[in-house]
């Protein structure tokens, strides 16, 4: 794989991310803003190793790996909180139906 063919994958994956940060701020509920933030940053990642190949430098191997473990944090993070709320809503529900 030569040079041009890393920053081509590196291009498109960019685009793809910013398709998701796209559905990131339409997407109709938490759930799908929550799975277009964590593919966007998993995308992002991807791109980031590629042009840390290209580049021949590791530290955006290093910001790569730190964005992924933030990524897997954020994401049982804002799940737990979906989760949470749900839980309370279906308590105030049942207390009205009483």
């Amino acid at each position: 794989m030569n040079q041009t063919d890393l920053i081509i994958f590196a291009v498109f994956f960019g685009a793809l991310a910013v398709t998701c940060l796209i559905r990131l701020v339409a997407g109709p509920t938490g759930a799908d803003r929550m799975v277009a933030a964590d593919t966007a940053d998993v995308l992002l990642c991807c791109a980031m190793l590629l042009f840390s190949i290209y580049s021949g430098r590791g530290i955006y191997l290093d910001i790569a790996i730190i964005g992924a473990m933030l990524g897997v944090v954020n994401t049982m993070l804002v799940g737990r909180f979906l989760a949470k709320g749900r839980r309370e809503e279906h308590a105030a529900s049942a207390d009205d139906h009483q």
